[in-house]
């Protein structure tokens, strides 16, 4: 067998080094020829390899890594990693050759005490896996020479003419020789755009990446039959190590193992524990002395770093290094940061709008007002006395904060803020698309999944064993019926257990009202209401942090039972399972407080009650607003300190810290060994695997949720929002750079369906502001008194009108206060927050004609409201262009360069045509000229005069 001048045999006295050569391939269509099994040695073999970036001959770069476990004795370890070759194995054919690992059972003969037929199956697999990898042309090297005892790596590297034949099957847009001028502004735009470079100047991150480019290279997808089209000159440069990985990972997936039941791609293989991990390489160290400069470290220096929270992310950079579908999550991310600056500026000025007006504030004044002497009655049973209006002044004080006529501005405003940061990030987005040429791509059809792959072989092993149909199966909605009615159940189940949670944390809050009034001193029972309300919300934010843990796992199981075909789909049928799980848990408490509590409490005398024993709860003087604000508050802040950040930073320390003492433990006590430097694919297996983007677009996802659905409560939320995304970059990025494997880049050119989720959020938040602002703030009744009940025009003698009397004598047996001397006189009648008749009238206590003229105002409000602000959010959809004006110029100018590119090809190719025509016939005529005879020519062989040579 020939070998291949660039990969020659190297000595094989290196212990537990393989490497598979495989013979150079022609560009379009490759043979394979046999694959030979070297051992490699050389005077520093760490430092020629780049300590692990590069195979043992410090050429060939590590593509992607497949790490594996094995066992074996300690006394058979040398000769269990050694492999002998001789002139018969050379000759041999491709079916004898051994691959990695193949002969060991043969050197260990009888040696071997005992046999592990589960740990030979892996092998088996392993062997035939890493055999048709070497057929479609990948170069491995088995490294089981490591620090971590019992793990095993497989180095794999795509050489040239692999990476040009998977390119143009994925048809990857690669930049060719063509360069062209990209449109600049003029005239007053372009001092405009000059000014504001020089003034964002400090805030722009040190790459190169990052600056702003004046030519860019025309794009199109790669072939290999228009190679001469494409910028050659730095092979080694090219394919670019995240576009490498890529195209290994597309192979590693299609490349199937027959010897398993079923194996579909090496997804399967590490279902069943074949392999343990598989990952591509970081590109080196991002911290330390002497560390060679690499796209991680400026990474680290100028993007993972808290240092540089003011600066722009290098976004280019990081698609550059980590793909476009994780570069689009942190581009979306940084746009939504930016967009919350202003919606922070316009809600801290409502909130020292309502802190300037809140001591001319009549409502709040009138309350506070000892002289009014309004006496309310009790808030409980039998152990609760009346109580003056005047000790909920504090409450009363504090709801002008947040209930303000500049709420429902800033209402509107956030509605309108949405659709505009919506339309801001589409136009984002095709920038991008067309800056990391992705104009034209379209996403195909992923492959079928390991589960869905064994699933339907199950199925036709079935009906072949039943009827003998052979025909290709595939999954029906009879056979996904059980998982979807467990799905459905389970749903339901879930949603009612957070019912059932949220009612009791209910029961919770009237029982410790209760007792508090019982045993607190008269000075502790004012603050009864502020210290039941914030345990209640703490308990509230336990049961969300837990509950969120427990139904991201039960919707991925709930995504697993269905079996999804592909991996696009159960992404897609996981992120709205777990969404509705924790929209629901996060949310329901609030709607609670927004839109329950106090509407079905009852009246003096008839209360509604629970269990025969707890009365419903009632809303302060003020309203529910206040406490609205309090609970969305605490879960807001709570949930992004503890889950968001501290999860984060935590969670990942601890498990990497438990790696490492377990690897601690398994480590060989040999000093040498452990003074040893590790590779690179040995520090990247230590770091955590990456899970996914889900759960970092959740946690912005409910905050989106916070920040616009209940905005009428809570004007400082898009600011306490802001504060959190600044760390988050950081932290996140900090998390993708140093704690995480290096994920697969996957292109994409949007953010899938969490843009439907965003949009859906948006019109949802116009709703439930306007229930909001309807119903549970007084700004309506203010209105409706302001304009209708009103004697001089002002809000004078408002609290008088929404009070309604009652005569203490119409108690039922048992549910008058024990002390009706608590106040030191006797009172006969108490008010209370209703619109009813007063004790006097023929209909008392019966609904009165004010409680329907409010009504009937906030429904008009909440129609008039919803529809002008869904007009204006339609409006802004429609006059701001999904497309920037200039990028499709820029785009329709590259379609006609292209075009242009052809034409010159193809004009060069018919004058190619007519010159060798033209020279054909000249050639005829001088022939024509003699006689046609044959000459013999100067090698003795015949020719005729009418036979010319053509040089293409």
């Amino acid at each position: 067998m020939r070998v291949n001048k660039k990969y020659s045999c190297l000595p094989a006295e290196e212990k537990g080094i393989h490497i598979i050569n495989i013979r150079a391939i022609e560009d379009i269509g490759y043979d394979q020829h046999e694959s030979t099994l070297l051992n490699s040695l050389s005077k520093n073999p760490d430092a020629d390899c780049k300590y692990g970036l590069y195979f043992r001959d410090g050429k060939r770069k590590v593509d992607y890594i497949l790490v594996y476990h094995y066992k074996k004795s300690s006394a058979g370890r040398t000769l269990t990693r050694r492999v002998h070759h001789n002139d018969s194995s050379a000759r041999s054919t491709k079916q004898d050759q051994p691959l990695p690992g193949k002969g060991v059972q043969l050197e260990m003969g009888e040696s071997e005490p005992h046999v592990d037929y589960h740990e030979d199956d892996k092998r088996f697999r392993r062997e035939e896996y890493e055999g048709n990898l070497v057929e479609a042309g990948l170069e491995l090297e088995r490294d089981e020479d490591t620090k971590i005892h019992g793990v095993g790596f497989v180095k794999i590297h795509a050489p040239w003419n692999v990476l040009c034949r998977e390119a143009e099957f994925l048809k990857l847009k690669m930049p060719t020789k063509k360069m062209y001028q990209i449109n600049q502004t003029h005239g007053l735009l372009k001092k405009i755009n000059s000014v504001i470079q020089k003034i964002t100047e400090p805030i722009q991150p040190k790459v190169a990446e990052h600056k702003p480019q004046t030519v860019k290279r025309l794009s199109y997808p790669f072939s290999r039959e228009k190679q001469h089209l494409f910028d050659l000159s730095d092979r080694d440069s090219f394919f670019d190590s995240k576009t490498r990985s890529t195209i290994v990972y597309e192979i590693l997936k299609r490349t199937t193992c027959t010897k398993a039941k079923y194996s579909m791609g090496i997804t399967s293989l590490l279902a069943n524990g074949v392999y343990s991990a598989a990952y591509p390489l970081h590109d080196g160290d991002y911290e330390g002395e002497n560390v060679e400069p690499n796209d991680r470290k400026l990474l680290c220096e100028e993007w993972a770093s808290y240092g540089v929270f003011y600066k722009y992310q290098p976004i280019d950079l990081v698609r550059k290094y980590f793909g476009e579908k994780i570069g689009l999550y942190f581009a979306w991310l940084g746009v939504y940061t930016q967009m919350l600056i202003p919606a922070s500026i316009v809600g801290i000025i409502v909130f020292l709008y309502g802190c300037a007006t809140v001591d001319e504030n009549i409502p709040s004044m009138e309350m506070c007002d000892q002289r009014n002497n309004i006496t309310m009655c009790p808030l409980c049973d039998r152990t609760c006395s009346y109580w003056k209006m005047s000790s909920a002044c504090a409450t009363a004080r504090a709801s002008h904060l947040f209930d303000n006529p500049a709420t429902v501005f800033f209402s509107v405003f956030m509605a309108l803020w949405a659709a505009t940061f919506m339309e801001h990030w589409k136009r984002k987005q095709m920038r991008l698309n067309y800056r990391w040429d992705l104009t034209g791509f379209e996403e195909e059809e992923d492959h079928p999944r390991a589960e869905y792959e064994a699933k339907v072989l199950e199925k036709s092993l079935r009906k072949e064993h039943k009827h003998k149909e052979t025909d290709k199966e595939k999954l029906t909605w009879k056979d996904r019926f059980p998982a979807y009615l467990t799905n459905f159940v389970g749903i339901i189940f879930m949603v009612g257990l957070t019912f059932a949670i949220v009612f009791g944390v209910i029961i919770y809050r009237i029982s410790t009202a209760a007792a508090l009034a019982i045993s607190s001193t008269p000075s502790g029972r004012s603050s009864v209401r502020v210290t039941v309300t914030a345990t209640a919300v703490i308990i509230n934010l336990v049961v969300i942090i837990i509950l969120d843990e427990v139904y991201g796992c039960i919707a991925r199981w709930l995504t697993q039972i269905e079996v999804p075909k592909t991996d696009k789909n159960f992404e897609e049928r996981l992120i709205f399972k777990a969404f509705l799980l924790k929209f629901v848990n996060a949310y329901t408490p609030i709607f609670y407080v927004a839109f329950f509590k106090g509407r079905f409490v009852g009246r003096p005398g008839d209360y509604v009650y629970i269990f025969h024993s707890f009365r419903m709860e009632e809303c302060a003087p003020g309203g529910c607003l206040m406490e609205l604000c309090i609970q969305l508050s605490i879960i807001m802040l709570g949930k992004q300190l503890i889950q968001n950040n501290l999860f984060e930073i935590g969670i990942p320390k601890m498990k990497k810290f438990i790696r490492y003492m377990k690897l601690k433990r398994r480590r060989s006590l040999d000093h040498e060994e452990h003074m040893k430097k590790k590779q690179r694919y040995e520090v990247d297996y230590n770091l955590e695997p990456f899970a996914g983007l889900t759960p970092e677009y959740m946690e912005m996802i409910i905050q989106f949720g916070f920040v616009t659905l209940f905005v009428a409560s809570f004007p400082l939320a898009p600011l306490f929002a802001l504060l959190n995304n600044i760390i988050e970059i950081r932290l996140d990025a900090k998390k993708f750079v140093t704690e995480l494997r290096r994920p697969v880049a996957v292109r994409a050119k949007d953010i899938g369906i969490w843009y439907n989720i965003l949009r859906g959020i948006g019109k949802l938040a116009v709703i439930i502001n306007a229930f909001v602002i309807s119903f549970t703030s007084d700004f309506i009744p203010r209105l409706v008194y302001l304009y209708m009940y009103s004697e001089n025009g002002t809000m004078h003698g408002f609290v008088n009108h929404t009070l309604s009397s009652f005569n203490v004598s119409d108690f039922q047996a048992g549910t008058a206060p024990n002390d009706p001397m608590d106040l030191g006189y006797e009172v006969q009648i108490c008010r209370y927050k209703d619109y009813r008749e007063p004790p006097w009238s023929e209909n008392k206590y019966d609904i009165s004609k004010d409680f329907w003229a409010v009504l009937a105002a906030r429904l008009a409000f909440v129609i008039v409201f919803q529809n002008l602000v869904m007009f204006m959010s339609d409006f802004v959809d429609w006059i701001i262009p999904d497309i920037p004006k200039d990028i499709s110029q820029q785009i329709h100018k590259e379609k006609v360069l292209m075009v242009e590119v052809f034409m010159r090809e193809e004009q060069g190719k018919l004058q190619m045509l007519e010159t060798w025509k033209d020279n054909g016939k000249k050639k005829g005529e001088n022939c024509n000229n003699h006689s046609p005879r044959l000459s013999r020519s100067r090698s003795g062989s015949l020719s005729s005069c009418h036979s010319y040579p053509l040089d293409v």
